[in-house]
């Protein structure tokens, strides 16, 4: 399964990887804006987006890419790691 994850914070991708691998997920992590989307996010099968640490703008782009596709989109309020665990248990399959 395939996990892209916007927001969140910097010093914490790698340990948002490491889960998502324990999960047996392949994961792209964009914590910020850093130029645009547009081809980087691919067609995954988990979009999570982190929405207190997300730019409005960051979120529109990001949907606004995935449109037309199967992925399966969640917002979650907070970026930690108890709450990415809990979004990976009711979404992949272990």
């Amino acid at each position: 399964m395939s996990v892209v994850i916007l927001g969140g914070n910097e010093c914490m991708v790698r340990q948002y990887k490491s889960l998502c691998q324990s999960f047996d997920c392949s994961a792209k992590v964009f914590p910020k804006l850093g130029g645009s989307l547009k081809g980087r996010l691919g067609s995954p099968d988990l979009l999570v987006l982190f929405t207190d640490t997300i730019s409005h703008k960051m979120v529109q782009n990001a949907l606004n890419e995935t449109r037309g596709g199967n992925s399966t989109i969640v917002r979650c309020r907070t970026s930690s790691m108890s709450a990415l665990r809990d979004v990976l248990r009711q979404h992949a399959a272990v």
